[in-house]
């Protein structure tokens, strides 16, 4: 709907209209969201801790959600509280996994027993999850509004809502697709066909060269030549989605910094690094290629990636200064705002009382300063600590947002924008003259607020845009927020040795490295060059070509071909001539067989999480393999085929009639 103006942009309609009054806090949304948050929070601590990854809980929260509020005759908002409240565990449980356990792997905590660890993780969780939901309520407005940011699962957690209400056409679309998403996932679990796989492309000699590590060392047989390896996209229904969703041109650039890490600097570094690659990486990584190149990808490309996020979270916080500006204004601004001027609101414009956020980060602040004195043992290092922690974890928690806009919170790299607030807070630690234990705990303790704070803030957000484009009332969003955060904060689980937590052993080294005046810093400075030449060469998006880097390679393969596949159907549809309301047919359809296929990989995956807790399913041939080795030529790329087609022909045969109006947007 437009202003009534020739060319002015159009005004947002949200799907429930801001006149009409529906239920939406309700004791039964609530109470059904603080149990999902628990269980699919649970999960995915447990798939953090055990492989680095963590599902989307968006989407699960949102068909069990909407299921149950169907049964029980709730409404459309009621569901859009129940999924809020629902999915923020796993932002929490992220955030926790990814930190907490450096504490221990460090020796800053003797051990995760009750006297040692629990209230003080406890107490990090719960000041960084209210900090997350404080940070981006101050800013959420601008950030929720921008026309460049698609927040693709924000999109398809909306149209699942959405589909619900439309009848039988457009949960046609979703609910089979969901269907087809979680069987490719499950199939692909159990050997049907092989999801990922890779190849190794080599340069020069493949003979070995002798070398001994250290004055003393034991020799090792090192690769002499150079090679790279390349990953095929995965086959992933949820990777494809998000691809499609978000568009080729968003996905390009995050895949170009996948191309730019695997196939320029993994080679280049073994190629010239050569009998001294070993003293860059792991001492005990085999001598093969493929193993060889994924160290140097994790141990010299990935610091690399992070100084170019240091840079590419700085030039995003410069363009968006206007909006943070206007944002930071308006929270001051309603500062003398009263009950009765909240009242006057239209239902979509009601948010928690600036009053409420700027006593409640007074509040975290007074409390962080006091624990990270008790973690340390130090008194104006702990301070500030806490100073570093509440600006770099403001400005991370925009970041964070504004990547959940771009690329949605299953993509966002927290673990990535930690090791930033991490090597910050080092480096104060270093000039202050801080070492050993203490230091590291203070560092840590940084490094997990942020974290915290930066996940909770991504999925806020996120929820933020979905309320948006529902008609739902922001104030209620950050309360329902707010309640499940602290029920989670004190539920969090740790790892083991058969949990390795890889995040928070790659945390727990880098403390110690920086602390210890151990850290190949040459690596950072080179990413933060290459961040300023990008943004010199105004590079869309530095910070997804960061990102890219960060990611693995088939991850990023695989959204850049879902965003293929959005483009050959949109070439099609233009091909036919198909006018504007065919058009946002296509568009419509598209989103929600993307939307289906999302949420089906992430309600079999969290199926899959919950089976893992079995103990057989531990044992040797478990789970069951339906073929011992699995083929991604033969069976992989059939899967990937049939998605292509169907992502390709079901959008474009739902153009309809021409002389039929399109779709409607709200509720009626």
């Amino acid at each position: 709907m437009s202003n009534g103006e020739p060319g002015t942009p159009k005004k947002h309609v949200p799907f429930v209209p801001t006149t009409m009054e529906m239920k939406e806090f309700e004791p039964r949304a609530i109470i059904l969201g603080l149990f999902l948050t628990v269980v699919l929070g649970a999960a995915n601590a447990y798939l953090g801790l055990r492989a680095g990854i963590t599902i989307a809980a968006t989407y699960p929260a949102a068909v069990i959600a909407m299921a149950a509020m169907r049964a029980w005759k709730g409404s459309l908002l009621e569901e859009n509280i129940a999924r809020t409240a629902g999915s923020i565990g796993e932002s929490v449980a992220a955030g926790a996994i990814f930190t907490l356990p450096a504490f221990v792997l460090a020796k800053a905590w003797p051990s995760f027993r009750p006297a040692d660890a629990y209230w003080k993780s406890t107490a990090l969780i719960m000041v960084g999850s209210i900090l997350g939901v404080l940070f981006i309520s101050l800013v959420r407005r601008g950030m929720v509004e921008d026309p460049e940011l698609p927040f693709p699962e924000s999109l398809a957690a909306a149209e699942i809502h959405k589909a619900g209400q439309r009848g039988a056409q457009a949960a046609k679309y979703l609910f089979w697709n969901i269907g087809l998403g979680g069987l490719i996932y499950i199939l692909g679990k159990f050997g049907l066909f092989a999801a990922d796989t890779d190849f190794s492309v080599g340069v020069g000699s493949l003979g070995h060269s002798q070398v001994r590590l250290g004055t003393a060392g034991s020799t090792h047989a090192v690769p002499t030549g150079g090679t790279t390896v390349f990953a095929a996209p995965s086959v992933s229904p949820a990777y494809l989605g998000v691809g499609y969703i978000i568009g080729i041109r968003l996905a390009s650039i995050q895949f170009a910094g996948s191309v730019l890490a695997w196939g320029l600097l993994v080679p280049l570094f073994i190629y010239f690094l050569g009998p001294q690659l070993k003293a860059y990486i792991p001492a005990d990584t085999p001598d093969n290629w493929a193993t060889m190149a994924d160290a140097v990808w994790r141990y010299i490309v990935r610091p690399i990636a992070v100084g170019g996020m240091l840079v590419g979270a700085a030039y995003t916080l410069f363009k968006m200064r206007a909006s943070l500006t206007a944002g930071l204004g308006k929270a001051f601004a309603d500062l003398r705002q009263t009950a009765e001027d909240q009242a006057k609101l239209a239902r979509t414009e009601r948010y928690m009382s600036s009053k409420v956020v700027f006593s409640l980060i007074a509040g975290m602040f007074v409390l962080m300063c006091l624990l990270y004195i008790k973690i340390s043992g130090l008194f104006l290092p702990a301070i500030l600590a806490a100073v570093v922690m509440l600006l770099v974890g403001f400005f991370f928690a925009t970041v964070s947002g504004n990547l959940v806009g771009f690329i949605g919170s299953s993509n966002n790299p927290i673990s990535g924008l930690t090791l930033s607030t991490l090597l910050i807070a080092a480096l104060l630690m270093v000039a202050l003259g801080v070492s050993g234990t203490s230091g590291v705990a203070a560092v840590l303790g940084v490094a997990a607020v942020v974290c915290v704070s930066s996940a909770v803030a991504g999925e806020l957000l996120q929820d933020f845009k979905v309320g948006y484009i529902l008609g739902g009332t922001p104030r209620l969003i950050q309360t329902a927020e707010l309640i499940a955060v602290v029920i989670k904060a004190g539920g969090v689980g740790f790892g083991g040795p058969e949990l390795p937590a890889p995040q928070a052993g790659l945390m727990a080294t880098l403390a110690l490295g920086i602390v210890g005046h151990d850290m190949a810093w040459p690596l950072v400075v080179v990413g933060i060059l290459f961040g300023i030449a990008m943004i010199m060469m105004q590079v869309k998006s530095p910070m997804l070509v960061a990102v890219g880097m960060y990611l693995p390679f088939g991850t990023t393969f695989a959204i850049f071909v879902g965003g293929v596949f959005r483009t050959i159907g949109d070439w099609v549809a233009e091909r036919r001539g198909l006018n504007a309301a065919q058009k946002a047919r296509v568009e419509n359809a598209g989103v929600l067989v993307a939307s289906g296929l999302i949420a089906g990989e992430a309600l079999l995956g969290l199926v899959w999480a919950g089976l893992q807790f079995v103990p057989q399913w531990g044992a040797p041939n478990h789970p069951p393999q339906i073929f011992s080795n699995p083929s991604y030529l033969v069976g992989g790329m059939i899967v990937l085929v049939g998605l292509a087609s169907l992502m390709i022909s079901v959008p474009v045969s739902a153009a309809g009639d021409p002389n039929e109006p399109a779709p409607p947007t709200a509720i009626m």
